[in-house]
């Protein structure tokens, strides 16, 4: 058994649970491709997600790696490396997670945020739209916040690491 296993990670490169499970992938992403397919507005379909990898490919991943640049070099400038001192908490993580959550919630909810469809909100729920700024700004605020206990808190750890 063992031999077999050995010989399917040497022909394969890599583990067999690794090509078991790309299998799986692939087999839920033909069974989504098929029954995309028997719908009648595939065709619709089809032109949203090329218009979202286009969106994205060519459009928001250079600005959203631009604007990581920018924050890198940007924190960089502020807080210069002092050489072979002892190792210091990097706050880029820490400023990123919660940026990019503030990105995603203000993506999905960003209709609710301005207002549009109102009408129709209002119509179907009986309730408005003001809160969703509000809210949106207090979760952001509420990421930021936690992310900056966590990061004192690890700067802190670090600290008494390497005094002690």
């Amino acid at each position: 058994m063992a031999t077999a296993l050995t010989r399917v990670r040497t022909f394969y490169g890599a583990n067999p649970l690794h090509l078991l499970a790309l299998l799986g992938c692939f087999a839920l992403a033909g069974y989504a491709a098929l029954r995309t397919l028997s719908e009648p507005t595939w065709p619709e379909i089809l032109l949203w997600f090329l218009g979202a990898v286009i969106g994205h490919d060519l459009v928001l991943f250079p600005l959203y790696a631009l604007a990581d640049r920018s924050l890198t070099a940007g924190l960089r400038a502020v807080a210069p490396s002092r050489g072979a001192g002892p190792s210091r908490v990097a706050a880029v993580n820490y400023l990123r997670v919660p940026l990019l959550g503030t990105g995603l919630l203000f993506l999905l909810f960003f209709p609710g945020i301005i207002g549009q469809g109102s009408q129709t909100y209002l119509d179907a729920t009986g309730l408005t739209q003001e809160p969703y700024l509000g809210r949106w700004l207090l979760i952001t605020a509420a990421m930021f916040l936690i992310s900056a206990v966590v990061y004192a808190a690890r700067v802190a750890y670090t600290h008494r690491e390497t005094s002690s």
